[in-house]
């Protein structure tokens, strides 16, 4: 691994989390909303200014809601229109993923975003985890010509994955990218890269953001039956980015 080069790419929620992943010497960045639910759709003005202020691959995130990859025929036909627009304006590809209600790949689905996203990179996202059989998947995908998919080894986190991610190398035979994600740190991540025979990862590398314009009124709160601080939020922490680069 001292010898291969790693790329690095950063689940990215704004485009002031694009900047300090860029700072923080990421190679590429997955662009979302609503990182709490796993990552959304993002704005195409976010996609727009992060273009405009930095200069690493953006991939936009095409996910209509969250709670499961099965999606309605309006949420499905919103996706079409959403990955049109963001590569519109100016993203690198696209990262998606959808399944039918047995939760096997739904490969006409895909095709039909593929054909969207043309000779732009696609990733397949961590639907993939959640599938009964990822040899299945693999070569749904692989048929299909999706550039790479993203996943933690059908596992919690990937250092608990590890074994699916390195059988996923071996069988993709470079016919897909792996990039493996979920629960990488830098404490463990030369450990993840080792085990797995991979090359790249995918990480957050968040913090917690702090907004104080709320404090005056304590019991009010703007959403979600959990009731967080409305006082915070995460965001990508330029120091938890650059300390990969220490370890890499």
């Amino acid at each position: 691994m001292e010898n291969q080069k790693i790329l690095m790419e950063i689940c990215c929620g704004s485009v002031d989390d694009v900047i300090k992943a860029e700072a923080g010497g990421a190679h590429r960045a997955e662009l979302n909303s609503d990182l709490f639910h796993g990552g959304l759709t993002p704005s195409i003005g976010t996609l727009r200014m992060a273009k405009k202020v930095t200069h690493i691959p953006i991939m936009a995130m095409v996910r209509p809601r969250q709670g499961g990859f099965c999606y309605t025929e309006m949420e499905f036909e919103t996706m079409l229109e959403d990955a049109r627009l963001l590569l519109e304006n100016g993203a690198d590809g696209i990262v998606f993923g959808c399944l039918q209600e047995d939760g096997r790949i739904d490969a006409a689905r895909c095709r039909k975003l593929l054909e969207a996203i043309g000779d732009k990179e696609s990733v397949f996202h961590r639907a993939i985890d959640v599938t009964p059989d990822w040899k299945e998947a693999l070569d749904t995908l692989i048929e299909l010509g999706v550039t790479r998919v993203l996943t933690s080894g059908q596992a919690p986190s990937v250092l608990y994955g590890m074994e699916t991610v390195r059988d996923m190398v071996a069988y993709a035979a470079g016919r897909i990218e792996i990039l493996p994600g979920a629960g990488i740190r830098p404490g463990n991540v030369r450990q993840i890269l080792s085990g797995t025979g991979c090359s790249q990862f995918h990480c957050s590398a968040s913090g917690i953001a702090y907004d104080r314009s709320t404090e005056n009124s304590r019991g009010i709160f703007f959403g979600g039956a959990l009731y967080p601080p409305e006082d915070r939020y995460s965001t990508t922490d330029l120091a938890a980015v650059e300390a990969y680069q220490g370890v890499l």
